[in-house]
């Protein structure tokens, strides 16, 4: 099979900014140099699907293998050059088209571009009398040996007048930061990508019965993502019933039983940004009142917890709030017994909710930016998008825990943007309100 690249809509004058602000953190006499995703092997001559390095992407748009982007801020020829395959129309014809040097200068903004093939030539001259080199170490260790072998070469050469750079820089830690502030065009990829999931969720939510499998209800998902060319943004979690205890349950292949609960973990990748959306559901269409008891403390904490996504607030205070509700909740269900107080400073809750309530969310589903400055959690500031996700899980045995709760486990997941005011909730339109999740689920049955 034909490997096919992904395409892009260049955004010129979006991509141009990310360099230009990239290249003032980096300072004069310095050199970034960012390579695109290795191609994967899959099994024997198949490879995956093409999926472009996220921060390849964020500063280029180019979507092609084999490519290399390397900024020199102040250089008066060329400040953005891309390293790019050339124009090959034999091999266009197995795999598709290429922009090659000339189109990487038209379409995508280089300064000025050279074929692949000409990097060992031409890199090593550009690093030179460059102070300081930009480089994210140890994600691709072939590359590296590149880098490596590049500065060691003209250190070799110092003695005949050329001048190495004398420090390695993580580009990371300055590129991640960009990418952490979303911009409005991002924010609005990011809410198309969570209206698309958000579709997939109800699509789910009406096909829903007894009877049908955990693939088939992941089949509808993927299929709604597809109808909009967007595609999975990691590995849908469909369990059911015992399977809804499992965090990471990703075998989807149970068949759906009368009086279990369905917890569905899914979200697409649009135009390379990602959605994230979990919601959980009665697969007879009509909760028990046990589960729909467990249900409302999670849905409860869920709002506290977005309730807490605003400005000036820290990243660790969404989580907090969702634990304290939890906390007091299985207190009143009869699953932890004592002053809710204390059992939340010693952590008793983590027996059914074992997971943080949220997570970074861009063009990576686990999005980059740290959590903690220093010693310090981080503040919330408006263009950071965060997932609120608390949950409960009861699974099948649980000691001390009455039977009719086992085999519950519930999460409520959303896609929030922090806003200058407060937090907009890009998931919304995929329903979790108990009674509406029912009447939902009704129609669909009609």
């Amino acid at each position: 099979m034909s490997a096919r690249p992904q395409k892009t809509t260049h955004r010129g004058d979006e991509f141009a900014h990310r360099r230009a602000a990239l290249m003032r953190h980096m300072g004069r006499d310095s050199i970034a140099i960012v390579p695109a995703a290795p191609v994967r092997r899959r099994n024997n001559d198949v490879e995956y699907a093409y999926r472009q390095d996220s921060d390849f992407h964020y500063l280029t748009g180019f979507g092609e293998p084999e490519s290399v982007a390397v900024l020199i801020p102040g250089r008066a020829q060329a400040e953005y050059i891309l390293f790019v395959r050339d124009r090959d129309p034999a091999r266009e014809t197995w795999d598709g088209h290429r922009a090659g040097p000339a189109g990487a200068r038209r379409s995508y903004g280089a300064d000025d571009a050279f074929p692949i093939t000409d990097m060992d030539e031409i890199l090593p001259g550009l690093m030179e009398n460059r102070t300081k080199v930009f480089y994210a170490m140890g994600i691709y260790p072939e590359f590296d040996q590149r880098v490596v072998g590049w500065v060691n070469g003209l250190r070799t050469q110092a003695r005949n007048g050329r001048h190495p750079p004398q420090e390695m820089v993580a580009l990371d830690q300055v590129l991640h930061e960009l990418r952490l502030h979303k911009s409005r065009a991002e924010i609005g990829l990011m809410r198309e990508s969570a209206r698309i999931a958000a579709r997939a969720h109800v699509r789910a939510m009406r096909f829903c019965r007894p009877g049908r499998t955990e693939y088939e209800v992941m089949a509808e998902i993927v299929h709604e993502f597809r109808l909009h060319n967007a595609d999975t943004s990691y590995h849908p979690i469909v369990g059911s019933g015992a399977n809804s205890c499992i965090l990471h349950y990703h075998e989807n292949d149970q068949r759906l039983r009368e009086g279990d609960v369905l917890l569905i973990d899914a979200g697409c990748e649009h135009r390379y940004y990602a959605s994230d959306i979990t919601r959980t559901i009665p697969v007879g269409g009509r909760f028990t009142p046990e589960q729909r008891a467990v249900y409302e403390v999670v849905l409860e904490a869920n709002r506290a917890a977005i309730a807490k996504v605003r400005p000036g607030n820290h990243w660790n205070e969404p989580h907090e709030a969702a634990v304290r509700v939890v906390t007091q909740g299985l207190v009143k269900l009869g699953l932890l017994k004592g002053r809710p107080s204390k059992l939340e400073r010693d952590g008793a809750y983590r027996r059914f909710f074992m997971h943080r309530t949220g997570h970074w969310l861009g063009m990576d589903v686990h999005d980059v930016g740290d959590y903690k400055i220093g010693d310090e959690w981080r503040v919330l500031e408006p263009g950071m998008v965060l997932t609120v996700e608390p949950g409960i899980y009861v699974p099948v045995g649980a000691r001390g825990v009455p039977k009719r709760f086992h085999g519950i486990g519930v999460r409520i997941e959303d896609d929030v943007v922090v806003t200058r005011t407060g937090a907009e909730v890009l998931s919304e339109g995929a329903p979790k309100d108990a009674d509406e999740i029912e009447s939902l689920m009704a129609a669909g049955h009609g």
